[in-house]
């Protein structure tokens, strides 16, 4: 049976990227140090002799290196990493130390086995946000200069520099993916999505930032995996891919969609549920989107999952796995964070 690593493998997408795999009959070793948001839910009810969970931080070469001596596997996906943007305004050393460290320790590991003759594939997974702020009527290429603009998209961007670096000076086998905002199954009730139909299903104000103007270009998280699949197939080495629906919706709509899905699905809606407008993030962007034909004509890749289809599967998720939230202690998402200045 083929090896994968998936490094973050019980983060949002990482949790659905290993069972992907599984399903894929792979043996996944899921290589994650169980921060505050890791899928312990899916760690408990995943019962599956295709899979193991190594608790470790990626920094720590040492480990990767005897991981990756024992299993001998065919790729690594990365995706260990701290992503939720407000929580680098309060704490960027943890993004640093993650995002940026974690990253350069595996791509030291990888450069070990290279000196060895064994060149190892590796998919970097990262985000649009490197890209920063894109004006209304463009979208980003893979040729776009990248502008972050918070804590997490600098450590984002510096890990997507330092892996083209040794792609070019080692000879690495590498690629990088920048990909949109995903929704889906399993993610921490902390983003906007999974917040919104919480406080939905517990009568609570749905908050909402500055004026809900800023658009975001969403991709059901199932797509993502396909796409990460396709990547390991038959994407070229020391080559970046785009990742992306070209679906943009505003905040304020998307709010106003899940609201209307969840009133036709008979959803109880309670007096409290209301929108509320919040401070801005500080340094918010207004506006990401990608520009994916890279990836649609050289890999033949394209989401399958329609946006108000996946949004609707998306919330009968949560409806059906409460337990998934109520594993999550509320201290650890319900507090405003990102207002330290």
């Amino acid at each position: 049976m083929e090896k994968i690593i998936v490094t973050g493998g019980s983060g949002f997408i990482g949790s659905n990227l290993v069972d992907f795999l599984i399903r894929k009959n792979f043996f996944v070793i899921n290589i994650d140090k169980l921060t505050y948001s890791s899928n312990n839910y899916q760690n408990k009810i995943r019962n599956n002799r295709n899979c193991k969970l190594i608790k470790i931080d990626i920094a720590n070469k040492r480990k990767i290196i005897k991981i990756i001596q024992k299993y001998k596997p065919r790729v690594i996906f990365n995706l260990a990493a701290e992503t939720h943007v407000d929580r680098s305004i309060d704490d960027p050393n943890s993004f640093i130390h993650s995002n940026i460290y974690g990253t350069f320790s595996l791509l030291e590991s990888l450069r070990y086995f290279k000196k060895k003759k064994i060149n190892l594939k590796l998919i970097h997974i990262s985000t649009d946000e490197v890209y920063g702020d894109i004006r209304k009527g463009l979208r980003s290429s893979e040729n776009f200069k990248y502008e972050p603009s918070s804590p997490y998209s600098a450590s984002k961007a510096s890990a997507d520099h330092l892996v083209k670096s040794y792609i070019r000076t080692y000879k690495l086998n590498a690629i990088i993916s920048n990909c949109c905002n995903n929704y889906g199954p399993y993610q921490f009730p902390e983003k906007l999505i999974p917040k919104i139909i919480t406080n939905i299903f517990n009568n609570k104000e749905l908050p909402i930032y500055a004026k809900g103007n800023n658009s975001r270009e969403w991709l059901h998280v199932q797509d993502h995996c396909e796409a990460l699949f396709r990547l390991y197939l038959k994407g070229r080495s020391g080559e970046s891919y785009n990742v992306g629906s070209g679906v943009n919706l505003k905040n304020l709509d998307l709010v106003k969609k899940i609201l209307k899905i969840c009133k036709n699905m008979n959803i109880k809606i309670g007096s409290k549920t209301k929108i509320k407008f919040v401070k801005d993030r500080p340094g918010h962007d207004f506006r990401y989107a990608l520009d994916s034909k890279k990836i649609f004509k050289q890999l033949g890749w394209r989401p399958k999952i329609k946006f108000d289809e996946g949004l609707k599967k998306t919330i009968i998720w949560y409806l059906n796995n409460k337990y998934f939230l109520k594993n999550i202690s509320k201290k650890k998402y319900e507090k405003r964070l990102g207002l330290k200045v």
